[in-house]
This record gives structure tokens, C-alpha cells and sequence, in this order.
């Protein structure tokens, strides 16, 4: 009896396993994409075939992606695979490049001819079409789509797909943020039910934090086209530079209630630099993609929501480096299926839509090809300005005492393939001196529109409604000073770096002092301090004697006396001067402790830096695009152990084991009273609590900061709205944005959290409605909002009046310790340079 029930038991358990799943994914429409019906070649593997499941029945994997190329490639002559390198954890980045046979084996001659682009060359050869998908990781149909395009294109003998492949050189992408994809599909999968639930409130629906969305730093690579912070961002751009693609397909989700999108987006927010025959060609292209979603019954729309202004996305990039970009939105499963207004909507579904207008994109370009091709030639050809060239016109950029911003500008430059020189000397232009390290950009080349548009400090727009940021000037971001409009002679100019030239040092040396107005000296000092070597930072300037002449340091300069350290006298000068040396800091050996002026090596002016030990919230509330950034900068920049723990866990740690915790900005406001209490006690006891934009509101309510915040609620009733019509009001929602505006502060130098920098003017990246209330404490604000506060973008005047002199960066002594409130975010999609010696300060001069 007992074993008559386990075969029963077994019986029930194999049909469970076997049948179930089979009858729920009959129930949905998992036919192989095949837009003609037409034969398909058995030699080429299905998807289907790999997986050992239809596509779509789970979420795909990065590997699987990946495998199933390198599985086609093998299969088939008309395709071979594009490796642009690596992401942060060290998954390959694939693209598929499918073609003819014989343009295949021409594709040296290809890409040669492709290469002449820029040159004012007339082009030949094939059409380039890129298409490419699921930037963003949570938004998965795309890369589903392209596995089945990537079949249908390489087992598909139709006259149409042969005339194509003959004409044209496809790329397709399936995976442009592989670590974000992974975490994706491995959190949908986990929370997956065999049996369907539509239900928008289950778990495969709300990803743990911080979702698929961002890469391995939680950064929106979709951001990052013209900053260029990370591998993924930089391969891609090389790839695209490479093929210099006619047309670039950015396939997308949005929320579940949507239908479906392409462009066109909203015209009068195109940016201004975009040719008219780029939108009119956009809107030709349109009529391909209505006619392909009109034969699947498919709602959508264009024309609304979305823009072409920021330049840094995929959709827009091409734009403005001769190519038609266009984006495509499909409303999101966000898992296998979900109820929507607009009914039951699955992953299936989203595919399908997908793959349509990703053949709807093969066959608009290929109709379009003379057009696009001629487009192309034409957009580059009229960037050639007609210049003497003994003699240019373009920006000359500067910093005056620190050359690491200046080379990772050029460094940017030339991977957007933008020609920049140095200065072979010192040169004077309308009354201001340029250092040999400064940077000329000529405008009389192929980029020419790139340039203005990395430059661009605009404050005047057609429609104030923005997307995403306003402005991104480069100038302001890496906190350079500008000329425009300089002339300069070629035989001023030079290809070459300045070489860096190292202080001396000796034996007799008893100090050796460190220039801290370099961004560089940031990481050296971090590695000194990990080899247990002590050093100071001086509160004010001094003037004292090296080799018998008289050296200027500014307050901010390190100090590390070479007396009562950690290592021998001869292996710490060795060590400082291999430091000084990978950094290309400037460094001076010191025989003597007496100052010509200001306060002597020995005294208290000199204070000691202790080392840092960092605590980064992260976590539910937490803003996980910033709490990347902290990461990102901490991590890879000062090469600096951090710790990340979860908000919640905050009660149950012992806190005395870090100096700093670091907040991003985000909503706290379900940190309970145990929490306050042990942060604030952190803080008296000595400990530094380092917080931005929206955490500075919990940190006031609970007590830990004294000052008082302005948010949303208070600024909203600056703003008048009672005489406007039903139809204004989304034009005045939009003013009262702040999506990324560049602002200017005043910062007081004398303050240790603006020590290093040495000009008062600073810009930062503002996108959020807050401020910090005027204090009546005093000493405590070390950089207010300027009277002339907008630098360039949008910012509504009801802000422009309001911002002017409140308090954006301060520091409040509490007990032995202190808390350091910054307004905004000084790491802004981690390419704002120029905040990261603010926040550098913060992290190794708050301690005092």
C-alpha cells in the first residue's frame, strides 16, 4: 500500500513538472518571428533550438545571449562577431555584423571606406544600419527581439533580406548593459510562476533595490554617450566611430499602461543643432514603422513625450554625428505578464512589437538608402569650415594649476574623434594668460557640431521642457576656464603632452610638500595613508625656502615630515617620489621647518589627516543612480576600501569601526528613531556625516543638522498658476522642474572644504528643487548660490530669484565630530570632475 501511494505520488509529481508548464506556455503565441513566412534555413539554429525553450519563456541571460551569436557565426557565412570589450564585471560585449558574403570578405575595404567619413571624401559601399538594444537591463524585449532578428536575417533566403544583406553591413546589439541584464532576468526568473499571474503587484514585478536599470554602478548607460565614464560607454562609441552607422536603432521600454513609441519625439524641444533634414528624414522613416505596428494591430504613438535635445543618449548621439537616430519605447511586461489598462500584455507581445520595427528599420533604411547616404556626406562636408590653415579658430581651455582635467578632456575628445592640441608655449589672448598645459580645440573640423554641443552654455530655448538635462557644458563639468573664439597659428600648436617634470628631493630634506590643488594628489594621498605614513594639510598659505628659493603654497598643501614615521627615512623618499611620479603631482623637498611668511611646518596650523574609513548607505530609499556615484568615485578614482551597507541594518552594526558615513540623496524617511539616536551619537563621539540633496531633510528632522531645508513644498508656492487655462498647465508643471540646470556658486576659499581650489566661481549640475535656509550660525556655509546664479540651461525665474545667497554647502561641528551637507549632487553621473576635490575635502579635511 505504502508504495502503490509513492508511485502515485511520483506520477502526480512527473505530470506537474511535465504537463503544466507545457499547457500555460501553449497558451501563449511563441511562433518563431518570420515577418514573410518564408523558408528558413535548418542549418542556421533557432533560438528555440539553443535555449531548449521558446523565446520568451524565461528571461534571457547576458551568456545565453552571447552563446547563441558565437552558435549562429558558426553556422553561417553571412555573419561574424564585433568585440568591443568588456563590462565592469568582466562580461564581453558582443555585436553581431551581418552582411553578404563577399561584403563580408571586403570588410577591411569596407571599413576603410568607412573611415573617410569624416574626411570630405565621397562615400562608397554599403549602407551601415546599427541596431541596438536593452541599454537599460530591466527593459529585456529588446535583446529577446534581437536574438530572433539575428535568426530570421542569417536563415532567411528572401529576395528582400538577400537584396538587403547585398546593400547593406546590419550591427545588431542584443545586450548593451550585460550587469544589469543579469541582475534583471535573474530577479524575474526567481519570482517566476509556471501558473500566470497578471497581477502588477507581485514580486517578479518590484525588482530589489537597485533593479536592472543601471550597470555594475547603478549608472544609466543610456546617460553616458558623450562622458564616456564607463567600459561598456566607451566600447560602444569606439564601435559606433568605427562603422560611422547611417542609421541607429535604440529599442527601449516604458511604463506597462503605455502602448507604443518611435519617433519623431516633441519638435520644438529638438535641440537646435539637429538639421532640419535629419527630422525630415526621421519622419519618412516613421511611415515604415506605422505600417509594420498597423498590420499588427499595435497602438502607439509619436510626436509626444519624448525629445531630441540631450545629446548623450543612443537615440540622439548619432544625431549629431551625422546618423538618423531613432528611439523606439514598448510598453514593459517588466516580467513574463502583467495587467495593463490597456489589457493582459506579456513579454511575447513586447518581442513581437520589437522584432517588427527592428524589420521595419532594415527595410525603411534600405528604401531610404540614397537619401541617408547623401545625408551623411552632406552633414559632414558643410563641418569643414573654410580656414587658412596655418591659422584656426576654436576654444582654448585651461586649468590653472592642475593638468588631470585638461588630459582626461583630451583623452574624451579623441575617443569622440574630435582633434584637440596642447600649447607648444604660453601664449596672452585678450589679456589672460595660457599655460603651455592648456588645451586649443579648431572648430574647422568633421566634428564641428559635437564641439558646440559639448560646449554649449545656452540659456534661451524655444520650449523649456526637458526630458532629461538642460545643459552639460563640458567646461563647467571638468571646472575649466574657456576662451572662445580664439584665433592660433598651427606652429603654436602640438600633438604631444607636456612631459611632467618631478620636484626635487633630496637627503637633506627634512618635509616634503605636496600640491594639492591637483585632482591627482587625491589618490597619492589616500595610498600614503595606507602605508601608515602621517600627513598634514596646512589651514592657511605659507612661503618658505627650498634650495635656496622662496616656493608660494596655498592652504590645502599637504606636508609629510619625513621624522617619526612609519618607514625609513630613505624608503619614504622613495616612495613618495614613485607616488608623485604615477600621479604626475608636484612635489618639493624642505630643509628647514622656518616660513618666509604664514605659519611655520611645525605649527598647529598644520593639521594632521586621519585615515578614512567609509560607510555608504545604500538600500531601500536610497537613490541608487547616486549611491553608484559615491561608489564609482570612491572606488575607482581614490582607490579607497568602502564599505556599502544596507540603511536597514544600521541599528544592528558597530559604527565606531568607520569615520564616515556617506549619505546620497534619496528618502529616508522610514529610518526610525533608534537609527537617529545611533547616528547622532556617531557624530558626538567624532565621526563625519557626509549627506547630499535629499537626505539633508531626514538629517533635519531627526536633529543631526541644525539647519533647516527647502524642498518641493516650499518652492511650489512660489509659483502662480490660477489664471491659466486647463490646456497651460503642462507647461507649467515643466517650469517648476529642475531637470539639470548649471548653477554658479560662490565659494569661500578659506573654508577646508574648498581647500585646492582656487578660483571662487564654481558650477555645479542642479537638478532638484532644494536649498539649504539661511543660518544664523555663523561660519559654517562654505559656498552659497551666486546673485547671477543661472549659468547655462533652464532654470525658471521664480528659482533664479529665490536661490541667489542661500547656503549650498555647509558644515556644522556636532560634539568631536561634524556633519557636511552639500545641496546638490557634487558627482553628478560621476563626470562632474570639478566636485570631486570638494568632495575629496569633505572626505579628508572634515575631520578636525
Amino acid at each position: 500500500m505504502l508504495k502503490s501511494c509513492q508511485l502515485l505520488l511520483v506520477s502526480i509529481f512527473f505530470f506537474f513538472v511535465t504537463f503544466v508548464p507545457a499547457l500555460n506556455a501553449a497558451s501563449l503565441d511563441y511562433s518563431p518571428l518570420n515577418p514573410d513566412n518564408s523558408d528558413l534555413s535548418p542549418k542556421i539554429s533557432s533560438p528555440e533550438q539553443y535555449l531548449g525553450y521558446p523565446l520568451g519563456q524565461w528571461h534571457l541571460r547576458h551568456d545565453q545571449i552571447n552563446g547563441y551569436m558565437q552558435l549562429v557565426a558558426s553556422q553561417s557565412p553571412k555573419i561574424i562577431i564585433e568585440d568591443t570589450g568588456k563590462s565592469h564585471q568582466a562580461r564581453r560585449q558582443l555585436t553581431a555584423v551581418i552582411s553578404s558574403t563577399k561584403n563580408l570578405s571586403d570588410i577591411d575595404k569596407i571599413l576603410n571606406e568607412r573611415a573617410k567619413v569624416k574626411q570630405q571624401k565621397q562615400q562608397s559601399g554599403p549602407l551601415i544600419i546599427w541596431l541596438a538594444y536593452s541599454i537599460h537591463g530591466d527593459e529585456a524585449s529588446g535583446s529577446h527581439a534581437a536574438l530572433a532578428l539575428i535568426h530570421y536575417l542569417t536563415a532567411s533566403d528572401d529576395l528582400w533580406v538577400r537584396k538587403l544583406l547585398d546593400e547593406t553591413v546590419v550591427l545588431v546589439t542584443p545586450s548593451q548593459n550585460p550587469d544589469g541584464m543579469d541582475r534583471f532576468a535573474t530577479w524575474v526568473n526567481d519570482n517566476h510562476s509556471v501558473t500566470k499571474v497578471l497581477d502588477p503587484q507581485t514580486r517578479e514585478h518590484h525588482q530589489n533595490w537597485p533593479k536592472g536599470r543601471g550597470n555594475h554602478y547603478m549608472a544609466d548607460l543610456n546617460r553616458d554617450w558623450l562622458f564616456l565614464r564607463h567600459k561598456a560607454s566607451q566600447g560602444r562609441v569606439a564601435l559606433f566611430h568605427k562603422w560611422q552607422p547611417h542609421y541607429v536603432g535604440d529599442f527601449h521600454e516604458m511604463g506597462s499602461n503605455a502602448s507604443y513609441f518611435f519617433q519623431p519625439g516633441v519638435r520644438s524641444r529638438t535641440n537646435p543643432l539637429t538639421p532640419d533634414k535629419n527630422i525630415a528624414l526621421t519622419e519618412k522613416l516613421a511611415s515604415f514603422h506605422q505600417e509594420a505596428l498597423d498590420r499588427q494591430g499595435q497602438t502607439y504613438f509619436s510626436g509626444q513625450v519624448f525629445d531630441d535635445f540631450f545629446y548623450g543618449k543612443g537615440s540622439t548621439y548619432p544625431d549629431i554625428n551625422g546618423a538618423i537616430g531613432i528611439l523606439f519605447e514598448q510598453a514593459s511586461a517588466r516580467g513574463q505578464f502583467v495587467a495593463t489598462d490597456n489589457g493582459e500584455l506579456s513579454l511575447s507581445t513586447a518581442i513581437k512589437n520589437q522584432f517588427a520595427t527592428s524589420i521595419s528599420s532594415l527595410k525603411g533604411s534600405l528604401a531610404l538608402k540614397p537619401e541617408l547616404m547623401d545625408y551623411q556626406q552632406g552633414f559632414f562636408n558643410q563641418k569643414h569650415k573654410k580656414s587658412n590653415k596655418k591659422r584656426h579658430s576654436g576654444y582654448l581651455v585651461q586649468s590653472a594649476f592642475d593638468t588631470s582635467r585638461i588630459d582626461e578632456l583630451a583623452n574624451l575628445l579623441d575617443q569622440h574623434k574630435i582633434q584637440s592640441y596642447y600649447l607648444k608655449q604660453p601664449v596672452e589672448k585678450e589679456r589672460v594668460f595660457h599655460p603651455a598645459t592648456s588645451l586649443f580645440i579648431p572648430l574647422d573640423q568633421a566634428q564641428h557640431s559635437l564641439i558646440l554641443a559639448l560646449f554649449d552654455d545656452r540659456k534661451e530655448f524655444e520650449d523649456n521642457t526637458f526630458y532629461d538635462i538642460s545643459s552639460w557644458d563640458l567646461s563647467s563639468a571638468f571646472n575649466l576656464q574657456i576662451a572662445r573664439k580664439i584665433k592660433l597659428k598651427q606652429s603654436l600648436l602640438t600633438l604631444n603632452r607636456p612631459n611632467f617634470k618631478a620636484g626635487k628631493i633630496d637627503s637633506a630634506s627634512q618635509t616634503i610638500l605636496v600640491d594639492w590643488r591637483q585632482d591627482t594628489a587625491t589618490p597619492m594621498l589616500q595610498k600614503l595613508l595606507e602605508a601608515g605614513i602621517r600627513v598634514k594639510y596646512a589651514l592657511k598659505p605659507f612661503t618658505i625656502k627650498s634650495q635656496g628659493i622662496a616656493q608660494s603654497w596655498p592652504a590645502g598643501t599637504l606636508q609629510v615630515p619625513l621624522l617619526n614615521q612609519s618607514l625609513p627615512q630613505a624608503e619614504l623618499l622613495s616612495k613618495v617620489s614613485a607616488l608623485s611620479q604615477q600621479f604626475s603631482v608636484n612635489i618639493s623637498g624642505i630643509q628647514t621647518s622656518n616660513s618666509i611668511e604664514g605659519s611655520d611646518l611645525g605649527s598647529f596650523d598644520f593639521q594632521l589627516i586621519k585615515p578614512v574609513r567609509p560607510l555608504l548607505i545604500a538600500g531601500r530609499g536610497t537613490n541608487a543612480s547616486e549611491v553608484g556615484e559615491i561608489k564609482y568615485y570612491i572606488d575607482t578614482r581614490l582607490g579607497m576600501p568602502l564599505s556599502l551597507v544596507e540603511g536597514d541594518k544600521l541599528a544592528d552594526i558597530d559604527l565606531s569601526r568607520y569615520s564616515h558615513i556617506l549619505f546620497a540623496g534619496g528618502n529616508y524617511h522610514h529610518f526610525d528613531e533608534v537609527i537617529a539616536r545611533k547616528l547622532g551619537q556617531f557624530v558626538t563621539k567624532g565621526g563625519i556625516i557626509i549627506a547630499q540633496k535629499g537626505s539633508l531633510s531626514w538629517l533635519s528632522k531627526r536633529h543631526i543638522l541644525r539647519s533647516d531645508i527647502k524642498q518641493q513644498r516650499y518652492f511650489k508656492q512660489l509659483f502662480n498658476g490660477q489664471n491659466l487655462s486647463y490646456d497651460q498647465q503642462d507647461k507649467f508643471n515643466a517650469r517648476q522642474q529642475i531637470g539639470g540646470a548649471i548653477v554658479k556658486l560662490r565659494l569661500d576659499l578659506s573654508h577646508p572644504l574648498n581647500l585646492g581650489i582656487t578660483n571662487p566661481n564654481f558650477a555645479i549640475m542642479k537638478d532638484k528643487a532644494l536649498s539649504i535656509a539661511h543660518i544664523g550660525e555663523a561660519f559654517l556655509t562654505a559656498a552659497k548660490y551666486d546673485n547671477d546664479v543661472l549659468k547655462s540651461g533652464y532654470l525658471a525665474s521664480e528659482y533664479q530669484r529665490e536661490f541667489p545667497q542661500s547656503p549650498a554647502i555647509i558644515l556644522e561641528q556636532k560634539g568631536k565630530g561634524a556633519v557636511i551637507g552639500f545641496a546638490d549632487n557634487l558627482l553628478f553621473r560621476s563626470f562632474w570632475l570639478g566636485g570631486e576635490k570638494l568632495y575629496a575635502n569633505a572626505l579628508f579635511f572634515g575631520q578636525q
